[in-house]
């Protein structure tokens, strides 16, 4: 058994007033348009998110998160009237996920969370209609596990569960926008380049990104690259533990392909992540290349980077190798595309391997999210986020932006 040095976090360190009035509740007009707050060299600067690339060093690399975000709140009414509320959180398989909402099949388990529960027995089954090809089909809700909340989706005939949830689903809109999703939310809270479907939390950070935006990142030759981090629900649950190593990190899906891990392999500039989910997934990208050097390529796949594994005593090995490592296995399996779940919690006192700088939103009090931002501006985060809050910035999922250079860094010119 090896030994994990996971450090001691405290939570109520990372705590700060967050004036409701300071929560975005609605995009703005145009997604470039909200601000951006620059921190490099222990200086902030205020700018507008249209400025970004004045920041960014020429030939950097821009890792970006191409998931969808899938309509996963999904509401059904009883007989008796009750309303019941099914936010889908993952299916019961562990293949690649936008594979498997895509598959023709009858019927999907799925673990969810069931809003006014105690209104849905045991024996009951929740019915909703759909039109697909003109014909009505009835979807159907029952128990598998109530204790464990895992419910069984059917339908009549062959189609897929992405069809079904174009129909019934909702925009999982994050709990504390206390609105209902509207028509605007199915684009504005969708990237303007998601594409494999997922999600049911928008990676936040790309938000921000327009035509225009790309357009003047492309004069500064920067490498825009596109990973999967399929973003789960978990992304919003407190931290209740006092001891922010002791908190149960929630389980998610990621999906490179070889191509992916080659153009990283063969960049020699700096690595710019847009969002806390791409910074993770390129992390956990490492992180499995190194588990597979431990098991000597004896693993089960998809793999799993477990909360602890980045802390446990263990040879440390070259981001080459550990891409190296990654590539030969694909090959030797006649692989494209590399799945791994992971669980990975980065805290003060991480090493990065791949984050110059980090383009990201302002997270909520007391949240792993902001932790991580700690790990990477030490605690220079107190005056970015009181510096954002006398500015009157707007946090959260539809908030203003900011970008974060690595302490680390070498002063930018």
């Amino acid at each position: 058994m090896k030994k994990i040095l996971m450090p001691e976090v405290w939570i109520n360190e990372y705590d700060y007033p967050l004036p409701d009035e300071q929560i975005a509740q609605n995009p703005l007009a145009q997604r470039d348009s909200s601000r951006l707050l620059v921190f490099q060299n222990q200086q902030i600067v205020h700018k507008n998110f249209s400025d970004l690339a004045d920041f960014i060093p020429e030939n950097s690399m821009m890792i970006f998160n191409d998931t969808k975000v899938i309509p996963a709140r999904i509401f059904v009414q009883k007989s008796s009237g009750a309303h019941i509320e099914l936010f889908l959180l993952r299916p019961n398989v562990h293949q690649n996920l936008t594979e498997v909402l895509e598959m023709t099949e009858s019927s999907m388990i799925w673990e969810v969370m069931v809003g006014n529960k105690k209104r849905w027995k045991l024996a009951e089954v929740l019915q909703k209609e759909i039109l697909v090809g003109g014909q009505k089909n009835a979807v159907k809700f029952s128990w598998v596990d109530r204790e464990m909340n895992w419910v069984e989706i059917s339908w009549e005939g062959k189609f897929t569960m992405e069809v079904i949830l174009e129909q019934i689903g909702n925009t999982p809109l994050p709990p504390y926008m206390q609105r209902d999703s509207t028509i605007e939310d199915q684009t504005r809270y969708q990237t303007i380049f998601s594409k494999a479907i997922g999600a049911v939390a928008a990676p936040t950070a790309s938000l921000h990104f327009s035509e225009k935006t790309f357009q003047n990142l492309n004069q500064k030759n920067v490498n825009k690259q596109y990973l999967t981090l399929h973003v789960g629900a978990g992304t919003f649950l407190p931290v209740k533990e006092e001891n922010v190593s002791k908190h149960p990190m929630h389980r998610e899906q990621i999906i490179v392909s070889a191509e992916f891990i080659k153009n990283l392999l063969a960049h020699q500039g700096k690595f710019i992540p847009v969002g806390t989910t791409a910074l993770r997934a390129l992390e956990s990208l490492y992180w499995s290349g190194v588990y597979l050097l431990q098991e000597n390529n004896s693993v089960e796949f998809p793999v799993l980077i477990s909360k602890e594994f980045a802390y446990q005593e263990q040879e440390q090995i070259s981001c080459q190798q550990s891409l190296e490592n990654i590539l030969n296995y694909l090959q030797l399996k006649g692989m494209g595309n590399w799945v791994v779940e992971t669980e990975l919690l980065i805290m003060p006192g991480y090493q990065f391997r791949f984050c110059d700088a980090l383009v990201t939103n302002f997270h909520q009090p007391k949240s792993t999210l902001l932790v991580l931002v700690s790990a990477l501006v030490g605690s220079h985060w107190k005056d970015i986020y009181q510096n954002a809050l006398d500015e009157n910035y707007r946090f959260l999922s539809y908030g203003d932006s900011s970008l974060l250079f690595n302490q680390n860094m070498p002063k930018f010119t």
